[in-house]
């Protein structure tokens, strides 16, 4: 059940990025150019994503367990320090800078388009780097 479960949660997650456009970077620098020809539409995809995911996570703090089992891992941190806040400015920088975020640019992989793979490559090596240079991240 887990197993069918996430096939079909991937399945969704990677179908409604390619019907945004959310895996398109020309669509996506065009919706963070506020100050520019700014393009508001993928603000409906992010409003969209955030009542989806309120109502589940409201919904689920009446559960004992994950609809798929296991345990529920709810987030730790409960302060903004400066790592968390360079974490943040470097990531919006990349995001900004190539117009991908992990997710889509992991669905446009079988692309097989050369800078999907380097932005994939430099993604993981990046995060390799700041592990082994400041640790897993803390809570």
């Amino acid at each position: 059940m887990n197993a069918i479960l996430a096939l079909v949660s991937g399945l969704l997650f990677g179908l409604g990025l390619l019907l945004s456009g959310m895996n398109d970077p020309a669509k996506v620098r065009a919706f963070l150019d506020i100050f520019g020809q700014w393009k508001p539409e993928l603000m409906a995809v992010m409003g969209a994503a955030v009542v989806v995911f309120f109502f589940a996570f409201r919904w689920s703090k009446g559960r004992s367990q994950p609809f798929a089992g296991g345990e529920f891992h709810l987030p730790s941190l409960q302060r903004i320090d400066v790592r968390l806040i360079v974490g943040a400015v470097l990531f919006g920088v990349g995001w900004g800078l190539v117009g991908l975020c992990p997710g889509p640019a992991l669905v446009d992989l079988l692309s097989f388009r050369p800078e999907i793979i380097w932005f994939l490559l430099a993604l993981i090596a990046g995060n390799r780097l700041a592990h082994w240079l400041i640790g897993p991240a803390r809570s």
